[in-house]
């Protein structure tokens, strides 16, 4: 057993608990004199001022759980007598707990990723405390992660002890920022992916190349389009306009050369679905012209979208995809359009297509489904159980989170199953509360 020690090890640090929230716990024991976090390790070091404090406060936890923001954390003493520095950011190793030192490379993990983040949000973050030389972002098992390189270590070690724990946007996309055992950055392209602000001569990527192959897939990040975020790219046309709306490279599977604008959707429950549930699930896609039900088979049914590009992505997000019991059927149709007549459902001027504006940014919604869903457009005054309960006929809600962006409510909500998540779109896309009309999204997001 360690013996005593006036440093405290605690386990089980979760990357929402902040230096303050571990202060709060130990301090009515006595006065904290330095405090390590080793985020990598979901952990931290606390040194209280003398051993007889830290011994009180593992006393009291040893008859009660000490609890942080919800979250079970385990304490323990530390096996040093001592912490060797003061803070985590001065040069050398931290009590000989993280591997790295300071350097002017920072590695940097996004938590609570509500919203796409590019090169340009992470300049605009990093840029005010000193030279940012180059950026490259990347997807790993952590999450979506970066890396920034200053042009001095000075820079990087007041970037870290200034942004470190901090949300880049209100509510979502927290910080978690380590040191690098990187001494130099290669950055290949200069797009939305990676940038060397030393050299602004270098090529954009080849579409569907990843930029960084030594850092980690960068990937397709499909979310939303972060508040105040410009949106330069053209609302519908060529390849390379539409790759760029999908952070550099298309989906895997899509080409963004088909021209057939009809897809044929088939096996599908008929008594249950209608062309309006078609409508909401096919629009996460593109612009629906319109919507036709084959009467001499029930389970099938003809859905024209605004290009082929659109229809590309239905037909690679929505094949196999499970409603009410069923796994749908989505191909190309033969036919190249739907004539408007009286058994067709027009949508061409439905002001709830979702790419009448700013298509590039309703791009970033595609994905196929999954269990979780966005709201938006919700009232102001609106609670959780009351969302709970306008969606809670459609499957078991495993837990849900209301936010604000922009001062406007939105929610999510995180369903058993991906079928369960499906219904509830299909249904209450559209559907109003208390005068609001609610839209729905899938969220690519695992937990909340």
């Amino acid at each position: 057993m360690t013996e005593p020690s006036k440093v405290i090890h605690v386990r089980n640090v979760g990357h929402e608990i902040s230096e303050n929230d571990l202060l709060q716990l130990v301090q009515p024991f006595g006065a904290v004199t330095k405090l390590v976090m080793l985020r990598a390790k979901n952990q931290a070091l606390l040194q209280m001022h003398d051993v007889e404090s830290a011994i009180n406060a593992m006393q009291c936890f040893t008859n009660q759980q000490p609890q942080v923001r919800g979250r079970n954390v385990y304490i323990q003493f530390s096996s040093h007598q001592e912490l060797t520095t003061i803070d985590q950011n001065a040069p050398g190793r931290n009590g000989g707990d993280e591997d790295t030192q300071p350097n002017r490379v920072l590695l940097v993990t996004i938590h609570h990723l509500l919203y796409p983040i590019t090169v340009e949000v992470l300049h605009q973050v990093f840029s005010p405390h000193g030279f940012v030389e180059k950026i490259v972002t990347f997807q790993k098992s952590a999450g979506f992660q970066a890396l920034v390189q200053y042009q001095t270590r000075q820079s990087a070690v007041a970037a870290r002890t200034a942004l470190q724990g901090r949300n880049i946007y209100d509510g979502c996309c927290q910080l978690d920022i380590q040191y690098s055992n990187l001494s130099e950055l290669q950055v290949n392209y200069n797009n939305e992916r990676s940038r060397d602000f030393t050299n602004s001569s270098l090529p954009s990527e080849q579409k569907g190349r990843p930029s960084q192959p030594g850092y980690g897939d960068a990937g397709n990040l499909y979310g939303l389009q972060p508040p105040g975020a410009r949106v330069g790219y053209p609302q519908m046309g060529n390849a390379a306009a539409i790759a760029a709306a999908f952070g550099g490279g298309l989906p895997p599977g899509v080409s963004g050369t088909n021209e057939r604008c009809t897809v044929l959707v088939s096996n599908f429950d008929p008594d249950r679905v209608d062309e309006d549930k078609l409508f909401n699930l096919f629009s996460i896609y593109g612009n629906i012209v319109r919507i036709k039900l084959l009467r001499n088979k029930p389970d099938h049914a003809l859905v024209q979208m605004g290009d082929g590009f659109q229809a590309e992505l239905a037909v690679n997000f929505l094949k196999g995809a499970m409603l009410f019991a069923k796994r749908l059927e989505v191909n190309f149709s033969k036919h190249p359009n739907i004539t408007a007549g009286a058994d067709t459902h027009e949508y061409i001027n439905s002001n709830l297509n979702r790419f009448n504006r700013n298509a590039s940014k309703n791009f970033r919604y595609c994905c196929a489904p999954t269990k979780m869903i966005h709201l938006s457009s919700l009232p102001q005054d609106i609670t959780e159980d009351e969302i709970i309960t306008h969606l809670e006929e459609h499957g078991v809600i495993v837990n849900t989170k209301l936010f604000e962006v922009n001062s406007k409510k939105q929610a999510l909500v995180l369903f058993e199953t991906e079928e369960q998540a499906t219904e509830a779109l299909v249904c209450k896309h559209a559907s109003t509360i208390d005068r609001s009309i609610v839209r729905i999204s899938f969220s690519q997001l695992q937990h909340i």
